[in-house]
């Protein structure tokens, strides 16, 4: 093990949306043991570096699904991925027809950039983006879907999350990949983007293979990592085709289950 991938919340981080004592000791130990440890989210920016602080990560992070890749400490960007415009129009007007009312938004500019439709901040809450809803504004859908996205985030008042992936997915359109997190709404990435190719981008950059990364996940956008790396552990809270795609199944976010599997695989 020289590398340790990690999702957050339902993961990593415990109820409360914090990082246990137990995680953050379970952490220091595999950086001590010259592990790297990198966050793999759905979050922008804004939303990660708190809890980068209290992880104590300080090396790359991936953002937006592997969408795009950053360093915690220089600030450097190793990549990014964008959802071409004429893309995003065709998906929103054709997903519209559908689903009439749908409200979206854009995360751009290095992923600190959020541009939303007027209406989604009405439906926002600080905690799905980590960011105040009144400090959102509000455009035109044209202005929304006329610049590329790192991700382009999908929502509607009432019909269920998992109606709109489906008819999303039943579309029959390319161009772009679509996921889900836990979160509440639709999220959508340039072709071919998954947290797998996200990491497979670091594990280059840092000379890792993929048998020598441990992973960890809860959610569906945690699916193709926990595949791709050399031992994917799913969470006990983790969705049933997370549990049963992963090389182990650990305890619960709520009980500290990356540092578990951690302590384990380092004797401590």
């Amino acid at each position: 093990m020289r590398l340790i991938a990690t999702d957050l919340d339902g993961t990593l981080l415990d109820e409360s949306g914090g990082v246990s004592p137990r995680t953050r000791a379970a952490l220091d130990a595999a950086r001590d043991a010259g592990i790297e440890t990198i966050p793999v989210t759905a979050r922008q920016p804004i939303g990660l570096r708190p809890i980068a602080e209290q992880a104590g990560l300080d090396s790359w992070a991936l953002c937006g699904n592997g969408a795009y890749g950053l360093h915690l400490t220089t600030g450097e960007h190793l990549f990014a991925a964008e959802i071409p415009a004429d893309v995003q129009g065709e998906l929103a007007r054709a997903l519209l027809k559908s689903i009439p009312d749908l409200v979206f938004a854009s995360v751009r500019d290095a992923g600190e950039g959020f541009v939303a439709q007027h209406g989604y901040a009405a439906l926002a809450q600080l905690s799905d983006h980590k960011r105040d809803p009144e400090t959102m504004g509000g455009v035109a859908l044209d202005e929304v879907l006329g610049s590329p996205s790192l991700k382009l985030v999908i929502r509607h008042a009432s019909v269920p999350i998992d109606e709109i992936y489906a008819t999303l997915n039943a579309l029959g359109l390319s161009g772009f990949a679509s996921t889900l997190s836990g979160a509440p709404f639709v999220e959508v990435m340039a072709q071919g983007v998954t947290k797998a190719t996200g990491l497979a981008q670091v594990c280059r950059r840092l000379d890792v293979e993929a048998h020598e990364v441990l992973a960890f996940g809860d959610a569906l956008n945690d699916l193709e990592m926990l595949q791709w790396a050399g031992h994917g552990v799913a969470m006990g809270n983790a969705i049933d085709v997370v549990r049963d795609a992963a090389d182990e199944v650990a305890g619960s976010n709520a009980d500290d289950g990356v540092a578990a599997v951690i302590e384990r695989m380092l004797g401590v």
